[in-house]
């Protein structure tokens, strides 16, 4: 899981970038990766903690890799990958509170999916481990016939007929 988690991130870091910049460099898949990986593995740990919280904490670990992987790549290395030296507020070129700010509503974005997906993959495998119970398949059928022949005589707007 953790190597599709990587890829995740990887390709979708690079292809956020090719759509707001127009290219992407190798390291910056690596970055997004590693930043996704990260950031799942936090979310998974700190399950009861409220999701705006975990957001700000995701801008936090994409702000904080993206610095140094920054630091790196651009200072160290020479490679002039990004320069963010023309933003209001930005540390060494590196990052700036405009791009945490983004990366903030992105983890909020990943958040609302990954609850998303969860939640569908925790009823999918209870209808899967129900699948041979015909005591279940039952059930539900006769639930559902049971409220398709009850006419809600509260409700005025009601138009099912009665059958008797």
């Amino acid at each position: 899981m953790s190597f599709v988690i990587f890829c995740i991130g990887a390709a979708g870091y690079s292809a956020i970038e090719y759509i707001f910049r127009g290219y992407s460099h190798w390291s910056m898949a690596l970055t997004g990766g590693a930043c996704l990986l990260i950031f799942y593995y936090f979310a998974e740990a700190a399950e009861r903690i409220p999701m705006i919280v975990k957001a700000a904490v995701g801008a936090v670990i994409f702000t904080v890799v993206e610095f140094f992987v920054g630091l790196l790549v651009n200072i160290a290395y020479k490679w002039d990958v990004w320069d963010y030296s023309h933003k209001p507020l930005n540390l060494l070129g590196q990052v700036c509170p405009e791009y945490s700010v983004k990366w903030f509503f992105l983890c909020f974005l990943l958040l609302t999916l990954a609850a998303l997906f969860k939640s569908v993959r925790t009823f999918t495998r209870s209808v899967g481990k129900n699948k041979g119970n015909h005591r279940f398949q039952r059930g539900c059928v006769y639930r559902i016939i049971k409220k398709d022949n009850e006419r809600d005589k509260s409700n005025p707007y009601d138009m099912r007929r009665d059958k008797t």
